[in-house]
């Protein structure tokens, strides 16, 4: 009911868009806030561009007559407004057919299909003759189109892929669908509450991929730990409301705690301030909510009234190997060096670590644009032919000016000296003569000035420079003139230095605030600063791994991209806190079952050595589900969703594989009974009375051996029912 009635809220409300042009940074963003309060009418755009099958010199009579077919055709349709001459590319190459669409340009992408219908229609019928069409409503079609493609195979491939993993990790059908059913329910829950919190926070367009992505790693964590712990209970001779009920005090206690260290290092992307940060961190937290919310009430409930259901139907070979007695070989092999060793292997380990970091130093960052889609798709093919014969329809800079409505003429007459200006530069694009639009008002004006360069070259960057140097002085004679460059470029540099600056205070915030909350749950500043500087070298590691792929032009084939030598300007901040936060799941479990073996009196050797190995099963299986969902979206077309795949698949294999194999074993081995500094195991009267419970068959002894069940890691009131305990 909780699920259908989020969606339907959700639906009923619909989804509050963030606007690109009024959510911009330092001058980029003031210049945005300027245009939009003109008000000015914003008709959708299309160019049809026609040019030479073998990609020469153009027929121009063929051309010609190609034009006024498109025209006729075009002018006849009910979606189009104006059809403008056509103009011929300065290079003899191309000629263009501008086309004016009715209504809105948000709407433009569910009425652009006739449009491209004739155009289509035109390349069929005029042979030798290539016809295309970019603008508004085809462009964003194109790449909805090629992304939405990317993330329905995405979709299909990533749950069956799931229930595959889980099916070998439980043995039976119902057991791995629960987790599944449980994640799919919390995105499609966190997706409704989204749509919910965007009017107050507008939502960017990779908030429902992130809920996607976090929901399924989160969800299925949560469910793991719950049904494992349930499981090895039962298997201890435990009845099966026995079972949930330690489930509930151990594993259901890790997840409220898990999932309140990731929403709080989530949280720290409000300190961005930036209206994309504060939206996804909005989606994150709803959807880790969400799941903590599933996982202590619904989770419990389902496995109680399927009982001994949960179990069936069993997958014969799977089901006797998920259900093998005895202690597991493999892990106490591996953690043989940590334990004996561990000096030397943390040495070694972090040494490897830190090698793996270093190509994180030379990071340099910027934001994604059409320059770093893959060539393969048409509409970028289009795109490129033409940007290529009229360069001004590329990349430009929008200069926005805002000054009292009598000083109209002066502020005119400044924007035509500095397009003079621009006139014979280099840095600029010459095929058309910018057009200076005023508001209905006479307080607003913008001009849009072309560069020849892609964003991605340093002379864009470089014609910014100039044109933000030269439009103050334009505007000198001006009194109370405020003005802004925006465009692409403008963003992506003040995106990225915006970042560069709040970045400290978003790290320090989610250090601080882990730190704080690790030393309140296992009352000890040794486990907090430990997993704090275990973390951070995880990331660290991490954004090296994400350099050398992606700076490089060595995995461009593996991986299907083009390589800009950069890495997407807003991943590291994001990777960073949804890395400490999906960590600290691990960590916290992890640490748990360690500190549910030392207070029940086992030495510190033994305590990591049975609280790794009794959690390996549940941290493997996790780990191999969300390295499993996050390798997909590295197959993806667009770059920051590829490096973000790639960036979270390569930090959480690290992760399990050598932080907990490796590193924390070592380090909680060589620090001792100074794991627990300051507050030791006798915290309270409650623990110190803590000892081992007498294994089967034995006197009840202490014997220094992890009890069957011991209490929860953190001190509390009520106490987990023993075997014999009467139900309420």
């Amino acid at each position: 009911m909780f699920v259908v009635l989020c969606l339907f809220l959700g639906g009923a409300a619909g989804t509050n868009k963030l606007d690109s042009e009024e959510s911009g940074v330092r001058e980029s963003g003031r210049a945005g806030k300027i245009a939009s309060s003109g008000d000015f009418t914003k008709r959708p755009e299309e160019n049809v561009l026609i040019t030479a099958e073998s990609g020469g010199k153009l027929d121009r009579q063929a051309a010609q007559r190609a034009a006024k077919d498109i025209t006729g055709r075009m002018k006849a349709l009910p979606e189009v407004r104006s059809v403008g001459a056509p103009v011929p590319a300065p290079n003899g190459k191309a000629l263009l057919v501008p086309v004016t669409m009715n209504g809105d340009e948000d709407d433009a992408i569910n009425r652009v299909r006739p449009l491209l219908d004739v155009s289509a229609e035109a390349d069929r019928t005029h042979d030798g003759l290539k016809i295309e069409q970019v603008g508004t409503g085809s462009t964003a079609k194109g790449m909805s189109d090629t992304i939405g493609k990317d993330f329905r195979r995405a979709e299909l491939i990533s749950v069956p892929l799931t229930l595959l993993i889980l099916l070998v990790v439980f043995g039976a059908i119902i057991a791995a669908g629960v987790p599944v059913l449980l994640a799919l329910s919390c995105v499609v829950t966190a997706m409704g509450l989204s749509t919910l919190a965007s009017h107050v926070l507008p939502e960017t367009s990779a908030v429902s991929n992130v809920i996607l992505l976090m929901g399924m790693a989160v969800g299925v964590d949560y469910s793991l730990f719950y049904l494992k712990r349930e499981r090895e209970e039962r298997r201890k001779g435990k009845s099966h409301l026995d079972a949930i009920d330690i489930a509930a005090e151990t594993s259901g206690h890790t997840v409220v705690v898990s999932g309140t260290t990731v929403i709080v290092a989530m949280a720290g992307l409000y300190l961005a301030q930036e209206a994309t940060f504060a939206s996804l961190a909005t989606g994150s937290i709803i959807v880790v909510a969400v799941a903590v919310l599933g996982s202590v009430t619904v989770l419990p409930a389902l496995l109680a009234k399927l009982g001994r259901w949960v179990d069936r139907p069993r997958v014969p070979f799977l089901w006797r190997l998920t259900m093998r007695s005895g202690e597991s070989r493999v892990w106490p092999v591996l953690l043989r060096p940590a334990l004996l060793k561990p000096a030397l292997t943390l040495v070694v380990s972090i040494g490897a670590l830190l090698l793996l970091a270093l190509p994180a130093l030379d990071m340099k960052l910027k934001q994604p644009g059409q320059d770093d889609l893959s060539r393969d798709i048409p509409v970028v093919q289009a795109t490129d032919r033409l940007t290529d014969a009229f360069p001004s329809e590329g990349t430009v800079h929008k200069v926005a000016v805002r000054a009292p409505a009598d000083e109209a003429g002066q502020v005119k007459a400044a924007l035509r000296g500095l397009i003079e200006r621009t006139e014979g530069n280099s840095l600029f694009a010459h095929d058309q003569t910018p057009v200076i639009r005023e508001s209905g008002d006479h307080r607003v004006h913008t001009v849009e000035v072309g560069t020849p360069y892609p964003p991605k070259n340093p002379k864009a960057t470089e014609s910014l420079k100039v044109l933000r140097g030269w439009v103050p002085q334009a505007l000198d004679e001006v009194p109370d003139a405020e003005s802004g460059v925006g465009g692409a470029v403008a963003q992506g540099t003040d995106f990225t230095d915006h970042l560069e600056e709040r970045m400290p205070w978003v790290v320090g915030f989610v250090l601080l605030l882990t730190f704080g909350t690790m030393a309140v749950i296992f009352r000890s500043l040794a486990v907090a600063l430990s997993a704090v500087l275990l973390n951070l070298l995880s990331a660290a590691a991490s954004f090296g791994v994400l350099v050398a792929v992606f700076q490089h032009t060595w995995a461009e084939g593996l991986l299907d991209f083009d390589s800009s030598g950069t890495v997407v300007s807003w991943l590291p901040l994001f990777l960073f806190v949804v890395l400490f936060g999906l960590s600290m799941d691990y960590h916290v479990f992890v640490v748990s079952r360690i500190r549910e073996m030392a207070v029940a009196g086992a030495s510190v050797r033994d305590s990591v050595r049975e609280g790794i190995v009794r959690s390996a099963g549940v941290v493997t299986s996790a780990a191999i589900v969300m390295v499993a969902v996050f390798s997909i979206f590295g197959t993806l077309n667009a770059v920051e969703f590829k490096q973000l795949g790639v960036g979270l698949a390569a930090a959480i294999m690290l992760d399990a594989v050598v932080i907990r194999i490796f590193v924390l074993p070592a380090l909680m081995t060589a620090l001792g009974r100074w794991n627990w500094w300051p507050g030791g195991m006798s915290g309270t009267g409650q623990e110190t009375s803590a000892v081992a419970a007498p294994a089967e068959g034995g006197t009840g002894a202490p014997t220094g051996r992890p009890a069957p069940y011991a209490q929860s890691p953190v001190p509390r009131t009520d106490q987990a029912p023993s075997p014999g305990h009467p139900r309420r």
